[in-house]
């Protein structure tokens, strides 16, 4: 199975109004960087212990590591967990810049460090997701 059916077969595993959130997400973040690269981490271990939850990606930067590795990463994450849904944008140095920017426009939504977190996509402001979407694929 290549990418894009793992992508899609974990959208169609969400409950309706979830697998409706998450697709309208999958198709606005596709639309925002079109021919990205496209990642599905199934949230398991290399012994195949489920870890995480599983994780769609999208784009790729380079991770620098202090001893001078690095290793590839999505720029933007997407997932669905027991609370809701979570987008990730990643690369961002500036820990409180994403809750700082957009937490007080966005709507219902808890926003980390490099997390926005919110139940559905009704309660958020989309405009506003897609301009934090914007803003991590230019960071990285």
């Amino acid at each position: 199975m290549d990418t894009k059916e793992q992508i899609q077969e974990y959208i169609n595993s969400q409950p309706e109004a979830k697998r409706s959130d998450m697709q309208a997400l999958h198709h606005l973040i596709l639309q925002i960087r079109l021919g990205c690269k496209l990642w599905f981490l199934d949230g398991k271990n290399s012994e195949g212990k489920i870890v995480s939850n599983p994780n769609i990606g999208y784009g790729h930067y380079t991770i620098q590591y202090a001893d001078g590795t690095s290793r590839e990463f999505y720029q933007i994450g997407l997932n669905a967990n027991t609370t809701g849904i979570s987008v990730y944008i990643m690369g961002i140095d500036d820990k409180k810049y994403l809750a700082e920017n957009f937490g007080q426009t966005l709507g219902k939504a808890s926003v980390t460090g490099y997390c926005i977190k919110f139940k559905k996509l009704a309660d958020i402001n989309i405009d506003i997701l897609e301009t934090a979407i914007r803003f991590g694929f230019n960071a990285t």
